[in-house]
C-alpha cells in the first residue's frame, strides 16, 4: 500500500491555520496567537485586532497558544490502540505521556481531568515532523505499533516520533533506536534518559551485526534511512531481529530517484521481505 503526503494545507483545523485550511485564515494553529485579519503564520502571524506581533496578544509565543486542556478539551482514542484524538477548538493527534510534565521537542501538551478527580497528560503529535503521525492521519490501515510491543527504529534522529512511539507502547514495551549521526544521537540519549522504555543505540544501521548483542528480537521494524539502499538495509536488520509473522514499515523519499528507480525500489522491498511475513506497509515521503 502506498500512502502519499504533499501539499501543506488541509481542511478540518490543525496545525497549521485552524479550520479554514492552509495558511489561510482561521483563528490560529498549535503554535499560533489569538489574532484576526491577515493570514495566520506558523508562530502567530501578524494577526490584526488582539493578536499583533508574532503571538502576541493573549496568544503568547512560541509554544504557547492553540489547544488549551482541562474541560474544554475531550480526548477520545483512535481506532489505531494507544493513539488518542484531542477535540477541541482543533482537533489534534495525541499520544498519552509516559513522562508526565516532560516535553521533547517543545511540543504541546494537554491536561485532562478524569470523572475520578485524577488528571492525565497528552502530548500533540505533529503530522509536520513526523511520518508515522501524517500516516495515521492519512488513513493508514495498521501501524502494527501498539501496548507492549517491541519495536526496532531504524534512522532514529533526535527522538521526535521515538518519543511518541515511547508513548504508544506504554511502559511494558520496548523500543530500540537506532542513529548513526553523533549530533542527533545526543539528543536521543537524552530524551531517552527519561524513558526507560528506548534504548538508544548510535550505529549504522547497515552494519546490523555490530548492534546485534544489544537488540532482542522485535515486533516490528520502522525504517527511516534515507539511504539509496534503505530496502536493503531494511531486509537485513529484519534478518536478524525481525519474529516469525512480524511486521515492518518503511519510508522512501521518492526525491531521491527518478520514476522507474522510485518503482524498482518499492519492487525490491517486497522482494527482499524475509519468507513468512506479512505485507509490508510502505509510505512514500514526496519532499
Amino acid at each position: 500500500m502506498a500512502i502519499l503526503f504533499a501539499g501543506r494545507g488541509g481542511s478540518g483545523g490543525g496545525f497549521r491555520g485552524g479550520r479554514d485550511g492552509g495558511r489561510g485564515r482561521g483563528r490560529g494553529a498549535f503554535s499560533g496567537g489569538r489574532g484576526r485579519g491577515s493570514a495566520m503564520k506558523r508562530d502567530g502571524g501578524r494577526g490584526g485586532g488582539r493578536g499583533g506581533g508574532r503571538g502576541g496578544g493573549r496568544g503568547g509565543g512560541r509554544g504557547r497558544g492553540g489547544m488549551k486542556g482541562g474541560s474544554k478539551v475531550v480526548v477520545e482514542p483512535h481506532r489505531h490502540e494507544g493513539v488518542f484524538i484531542a477535540k477541541g477548538k482543533e482537533d489534534a493527534l495525541v499520544t498519552k505521556n509516559l513522562v508526565p510534565g516532560d516535553s521533547v521537542y517543545n511540543e504541546k501538551r494537554i491536561s485532562v481531568q478524569n470523572e475520578d478527580g485524577t488528571k492525565v497528560e497528552y502530548r500533540v503529535w505533529n503530522p509536520f515532523r513526523s511520518k508515522l503521525a501524517a500516516a495515521i492521519l492519512g488513513g493508514v490501515d495498521e501501524i502494527w505499533i501498539k501496548p507492549g510491543a517491541r519495536v526496532l527504529y531504524l534512522g532514529a534522529a533526535s527522538g521526535t516520533t521515538v518519543s511518541h512511539v515511547s508513548d504508544l507502547i506504554g511502559p511494558t514495551g520496548v523500543v530500540y533506536a537506532v542513529e548513526f549521526s553523533n549530533r542527533s544521537g545526543r539528543d536521543l540519549v537524552n530524551m531517552a534518559k527519561k524513558r526507560t522504555n528506548v534504548i538508544p543505540i548510535i550505529e549504522d544501521a547497515r552494519h546490523p551485526a555490530k548492534y546485534r548483542m544489544l537488540v532482542g528480537m522485535v515486533d516490528v521494524i520502522f525504517s527511516d534511512v534515507a539511504q539509496p539502499d534503505q530496502a536493503r538495509i531494511l531486509a537485513l536488520n529484519a534478518s536478524y531481529f525481525l519474529k516469525a509473522e512480524g511486521h515492518f514499515v518503511i519510508s522512501i523519499k521518492v526525491g531521491f530517484f527518478g520514476y522507474r528507480e522510485g518503482k524498482m525500489m518499492a519492487n525490491l522491498i517486497f522482494v527482499a521481505a524475509p519468507l513468512d511475513q506479512p505485507t509490508p506497509i510502505l509510505l512514500v515521503d514526496l519532499l
